[in-house]
């Protein structure tokens, strides 16, 4: 059967999962949630490549894996030449969609909503100066966010107080017409944001090209479908309603991870 894995800290991942699903019903999926690390925003570039070599080597010791999605900003800019390098199967990442987010502008000022850590790597700097070199390019990186999303996908429940002090400074910026969804968990929040800021036309989200990319390097799916499973890296104190989002979300069980 063929087996796609892909890990993120939390549970923002499942954004990307569900775009891959809807071109690969039938594949199997493996996802683990880090939270042992959670959130990776602020962890160093060494620790996230150590987590990402533990996750990714111990399922493929279990489990015949043909691809693995990094369903993280964060981690994919700088993990994923050491995957590539490590691992035979494709390895596809997650980054900020300024490309496409440059090309929808009309007023050319764009906003980068991601993590402190996606914000300030070098490689996102680099995008912007490929992609967006004539765009003003407003930039908030926050762990709040992250947090808030997490508890609204387990409880229904936004934190609106601080969410709105989040994104106050772009309340004010008219001219700012899209924003680039550049984390996993902000697409659960598109709502809010919306409302937050009614000045924004456009909010881009990466899963469809992700999906798509996964889709180029994918061709063929057997039609054996085995059961999805989710995995957590430690038992967390909210481990039932953990699995009863999952289960939701179509994986059968939550099992610990020991990494």
């Amino acid at each position: 059967m063929t087996t796609i894995l892909l890990y993120d800290s939390g549970m923002g991942g499942l954004t990307i999962y569900d775009a891959v699903r809807h071109h690969f019903p039938n594949a199997r999926y493996l996802y683990c949630l880090d939270n042992a690390f959670f959130p990776y925003s602020e962890k160093s570039t060494s620790l996230l490549i150590e987590r990402a070599e533990k996750i990714v080597g111990t399922l493929a010791e279990q489990f015949s894996i043909d691809m693995v999605v990094v369903a993280c900003n964060t981690a994919s800019t700088v993990v994923l030449p050491a995957l590539r390098a490590k691992f035979a199967f494709p390895v596809v990442g997650t980054v900020p969609a300024i490309k496409p987010a440059a090309k929808l502008s009309q007023t050319k000022v764009i906003g980068l909503l991601a993590t402190k850590g996606t914000v300030e790597r070098d490689y996102v700097t680099d995008l912007i100066d490929k992609y967006a070199p004539n765009c003003v390019v407003e930039k908030i990186g926050s762990t709040a966010l992250v947090e808030i999303a997490e508890q609204k996908q387990q409880t229904g429940k936004v934190d609106w107080e601080r969410l709105t002090h989040e994104i106050k400074p772009w309340q004010k910026i008219t001219a700012l017409d899209t924003v680039i969804l550049g984390c996993t968990h902000f697409p659960l929040l598109k709502a809010e944001l919306q409302q937050c800021l009614p000045q924004v036309k456009f909010f881009v989200d990466p899963a469809e090209g992700i999906a798509n990319r996964v889709a180029s390097l994918l061709s063929d799916v057997d039609d054996e479908k085995g059961e999805n499973l989710a995995f957590c890296t430690q038992r967390p104190n909210d481990f039932l309603d953990k699995q009863g989002v999952l289960k939701e979300w179509g994986f059968r069980r939550l099992i610990q991870l020991e990494v």
